[in-house]
Order: C-alpha cells, then sequence, then structure tokens
C-alpha cells in the first residue's frame, strides 16, 4: 500500500517501496504447513479445495502485477 500511495498522491516518487519477498512456499513447508503459490484466477478455486481438505496448517501467495492497487482507496485525513 505504501507503493499506491506514492504512486497516487506522490506523482510515482517511489521511494524504499521496492519489496523481494522470500519464497512463501518454501518457508511454509519448512515449518511443516502446506505452501502454495497462486498465479492465475483459474488456479485460486482448485487451491482452495486443496486448503480446505488439507490437515495441516495452509499458506496461500497471491502473486499480483507490481503496478496492482489495493481497493478501495482511502487516502489519508488532510488537516
Amino acid at each position: 500500500m505504501v507503493r499506491q500511495w506514492q504512486e497516487m498522491l506522490y506523482n510515482r516518487r517511489y521511494s524504499h517501496s521496492e519489496l523481494a519477498n522470500p519464497d512463501f512456499v518454501k518457508l511454509a513447508e519448512a515449518y511443516g504447513a502446506e505452501g502454495y503459490r497462486i498465479t492465475k484466477k483459474d488456479e485460486v478455486a482448485p487451491v482452495l479445495q486443496a486448503a480446505i481438505q488439507s490437515r495441516k496448517p495452509v499458506l496461500m501467495d497471491f502473486v499480483i502485477e507490481r503496478e496492482e492497487n489495493v481497493l478501495p482507496f482511502v487516502p489519508p485525513a488532510r488537516r
């Protein structure tokens, strides 16, 4: 969301919002959980079904476009 604020409120003047995430699937598996990476819409339903049927904790990593925004967008209050 920080990146989104920088995009919308500060004319895309990005500062320190480049994220480098770990491999969440491997991290989940390292702790004995099941990990799933979802990159397309048609993968959501099968992964949700597998998660529901699992007897282990499940972590789902939903990969989205770098410029995808969170909606609804609520700008900060102006004082």
